[in-house]
């Protein structure tokens, strides 16, 4: 079974290929600036098209990760994310507790891989700050 490919920045892996123009707009909410304050958040992300991983599980994926992959948690655009109205982006640790997973918006994968990116925070601090549909819209305020 082909590996993840190694990569400078964590992967967005689009895992269906159903719906162009949705895999398209998920595309660029990532990559649109967020605000925070004065500054501009941007996701230091690589997106990973590639029809060989099509519909692949959360558990298929864990089993292509690399014993020496370099970041700690994965992007994944499947089915669900696509049929969600908000696109929600399965995010899966690779780390800490291996195969937990949460979702998010798009306009907070920005802040999510920053964050994780540095070590900044846990996963565990954005997966338990889901709200009541298990999505993670943001830190309350």
């Amino acid at each position: 079974m082909k590996q993840l490919p190694k990569t400078a920045h964590p992967v967005v892996i689009r895992t269906d290929f159903e719906n162009q123009q949705a895999w398209k707009a998920v595309c660029e909410l990532i990559r649109a600036p967020v605000r925070d304050g004065n500054d501009a958040l941007y996701a230091y992300v690589e997106f990973l098209e590639d029809s060989d991983y099509r519909n692949f599980t959360k558990e298929e994926l864990l089993a292509i990760v690399p014993r020496d992959y370099d970041h700690s948690f994965l992007f994944v655009v499947d089915r669900a994310a696509i049929a969600n109205p908000d696109f929600a982006i399965l995010i899966v640790d690779l780390y800490e507790s291996r195969g937990r997973c949460f979702r998010a918006i798009p306009s907070k994968i920005q802040s999510i891989e920053n964050n994780l990116s540095i070590a900044n925070m846990d996963f565990e601090e954005f997966a338990e700050a889901v709200d009541k549909d298990g999505i993670f819209r943001g830190f309350p305020a």
